[in-house]
């Protein structure tokens, strides 16, 4: 297969979440192979020939069209989308954020909804209806393995045992599950228009998670461990570059195995 399908040189690409781990590695991988990257975060990033960085709340729909008419005045109407930004509540929250379903705060559901998926509907919206209109473009919506399946909570037992009331919550399993049919609602309306729109399902990123969630979690992984931030790229090119021209509502899995026990 040649290289050339692969090939990205020259395309614009927003990549939501830039900041985040996940997508400071995607923004340099995509610069790699040629892309220029629009980088959509309420953090700046710093910016270089390739690399564009717009402060933005991807909730608010005006901001994402100031954003848009910014990329195109700089370079031109995106071809690319990889939707990583996404939040959740860090295992550091306070107690009634990661306590039993029965008393999980209905903010906030609200907030974590909000973002990931209200954020990723607005953002594709703004510039996936730009890529329409332009007849070409490729989505890739970042979303989780536990969108797919419950989180374990024996994983997180060991936090009990050392009196803690911890259980993984809701709103984040919640938020990546909607991902899945956003994507295939996507997929159908905009196929005629050239615009091919893919969920990329992602397992547990290493990040210095404490030693005692690390053996329970690698326990899991036929892999035997958790990703680096780098082991994801290769699929997100693939999917934005001509390699996968006929692939397009599809939900494709990276987790190292997580999700075939």
């Amino acid at each position: 297969m040649s290289s050339s399908l692969f090939d990205l040189k020259d395309r614009v690409v927003v990549v939501t979440g830039g900041a985040g781990q996940l997508g400071r590695a995607f923004t340099e991988a995509l610069v790699a192979v040629g892309a220029k990257v629009a980088v959509i975060d309420r953090a700046p990033v710093d910016e270089t020939a390739h690399v564009l960085s717009i402060a933005c709340d991807i909730t608010d729909r005006a901001a994402l069209e100031h954003a848009l008419a910014r990329i195109e005045g700089q370079w031109a109407t995106p071809f690319g989308l990889v939707s990583a930004a996404a939040i959740d509540s860090p295992p550091d929250a306070p107690p009634e954020e990661n306590g039993p379903f029965e008393t999980y705060p209905e903010a906030s559901f609200d907030r974590i909804m909000n973002v990931n998926v209200k954020g990723t509907f607005l953002c594709c919206q703004v510039f996936g209806g730009a890529m329409a209109a332009q007849g070409r473009g490729s989505i890739v919506n970042i979303a989780s393995i536990y969108g797919m399946v419950s989180p374990d909570q024996s994983l997180y037992q060991y936090r009990r045992d050392r009196g803690e009331v911890f259980y993984k919550p809701v709103a984040y399993s919640a938020s990546k599950s909607a991902l899945f049919n956003l994507t295939r609602y996507l997929a159908a309306y905009w196929g005629a228009k050239g615009v091919r729109v893919n969920t990329l399902t992602l397992g547990g990123v290493f990040n210095n998670q404490e030693p005692a969630f690390l053996e329970r979690y690698n326990a899991k992984v036929p892999l035997g461990r958790m990703a680096d931030a780098k082991e994801y790229n290769g699929v997100v090119q693939f999917l934005l570059s001509d390699a996968a021209s006929y692939v397009t509502g599809s939900n494709v899995v990276v987790d190292g195995g997580f999700t075939a026990l």
